[in-house]
């Protein structure tokens, strides 16, 4: 990191990154820690109407995701567009530039397809323009309400009845996605193997493959799920998945929680990518995955804020480090060089925007910048100490971050960077209601 940087853009992207040099008169200065776009490489839009609600009593994930249908079961086109424009509005007001959604919410409760087959799809992608950010649209393949169990109940409306029918509609949202609409890309998601059977899987992967998409699973996120599959398969998911040709450098397995060395060794062999959502793993009694053993062995980590209890990349890549503490009993596991390419050039890689995520010419010029003057970071050696909180703020007068939706015409800016890690305060949320009344598109963001 370093401090008086030039950074020209022209349009949508950098053109010069230049350290040590005078500020031209016309320039924008962005006090503080300027960073890169974050990017949220998970994200169920809907299960933020849970936020304050599934946290109360007592429970394990099942009991959570029997709530979670409940939510489900409640949304239309219109409620969802107006529910996912607040998320992705707070993930703006939170510097994050680009989502991830793992959608699976297809059809009209009760299994039949709307008119236009990919009107809930439609909705995602309006939202995330609507909020200024970007998206990948993981359109998820659910077809089994277990392994060996139908769907039914809520689950209808996530199903397609055959990878060949999902195929089929996701090429139509990937052709229509495609033209003109700059803000969003297409990918595609395994439920996982409880939601997909054994032969079935490598249809979806091989969709993928063909488009040069994403691809995203979830992954042994509960002991039951590794069980089931041992007792249907005699592999592990992970085998499963190697076995169907699911895995590689395209593909990104969600939580990886509960891995044997030999899952943890066919991941980073294949260069097959991890999401950590360690705020959800906590919120849901999920457990502690084995973050730090994976990258070792060859898997770039991103993250992501999945079930929306917080929306904070910071909060998620402190927890990375935090949650290896509490595994291992030992301390220092991350540089704050690793935790932020999770949260950036990691996760927009695995997000099929490989251009996004650096300050470098030919980038996209998404940029945030992290107040230092806040009490809650740590000032670095010589930096302006905190404000006392009861002090007026400055005077609104540099921006501090800037989404797809909301960039400027402005040609250079100049950021005084620190070497500091990364750190910020909680930034607060829309109402849980359901659906939220969505907040005006962001602008700018101070976090």
């Amino acid at each position: 990191m370093a401090a008086d940087v030039l950074i020209e853009a022209d349009g949508e992207r950098f053109t010069t990154v230049t350290r040590g040099v005078p500020a031209p008169g016309d320039a924008q200065h962005l006090p503080g820690l300027t960073l890169p776009g974050l990017a949220n490489a998970h994200s169920h839009a809907f299960h933020r109407a849970l936020r304050g609600r599934a946290q109360e009593g007592r429970g394990t994930f099942w009991t959570w995701r029997e709530r979670m249908y409940r939510i489900a079961d409640r949304l239309d086109p219109d409620a969802y567009r107006a529910l996912a424009t607040a998320v992705y509005a707070e993930m703006a007001l939170a510097g994050i530039s680009c989502v991830g959604e793992f959608h699976y919410l297809h059809h009209r409760p009760g299994g039949d397809p709307y008119g236009e087959p990919n009107e809930m799809g439609e909705a995602l992608v309006q939202a995330a323009a609507d909020a200024g950010v970007r998206v990948t649209l993981l359109d998820t393949c659910y077809l089994a309400g277990g392994i060996g169990e139908p769907l039914k109940g809520p689950q209808l409306r996530f199903g397609d009845g055959t990878a060949g029918n999902w195929a089929r509609r996701v090429d139509s949202l990937y052709e229509h996605t495609g033209k003109g609409r700059l803000h969003a890309r297409v990918g595609a998601a395994v439920h996982s193997v409880r939601a997909v059977p054994r032969e079935q899987i490598g249809a979806v992967a091989a969709w993928a493959r063909e488009h040069r998409a994403p691809l995203h699973v979830h992954l042994s996120e509960q002991p039951a799920e590794n069980e089931a599959c041992r007792d249907a398969y005699g592999l592990t998911p992970t085998r499963l998945l190697a076995e169907a040709g699911a895995l590689g450098a395209l593909t990104t397995a969600v939580h990886a929680t509960h891995l044997d060395p030999e899952d943890i060794a066919l991941l980073g062999a294949t260069m097959t990518g991890v999401c950590m959502c360690p705020t959800t793993e906590r919120d849901l009694a999920d457990g502690i995955g084995p973050a730090r053993d994976l990258s070792t062995a060859g898997s770039p980590l991103c993250l992501g804020s999945d079930q929306h209890a917080v929306i904070d990349l910071f909060e998620e890549a402190r927890a990375v480090e935090l949650d290896e503490r509490l595994r291992t009993r030992r301390r220092g596991h991350w540089t704050s060089g690793e935790l932020l390419a999770a949260a950036t050039s990691n996760g927009h890689s695995a997000l099929g925007w490989p251009e996004a995520g650096r300050l470098e010419p030919g980038a996209y010029a998404d940029l945030v910048t992290v107040d230092l003057a806040s009490p809650a970071p740590p000032g670095p050696e010589g930096a302006t100490p905190p404000r006392p909180p009861c002090s007026p703020p400055p005077p609104p007068t540099s921006a501090t971050s800037s989404s797809p939706a909301a960039r400027s015409s402005t040609t250079a800016a100049t950021c005084s960077s620190t070497t500091s890690p990364p750190s910020s305060t909680t930034p607060s949320g829309p109402s849980p209601k359901t659906p939220p009344d969505p907040p005006p598109t962001p602008r700018t963001s101070r976090i």
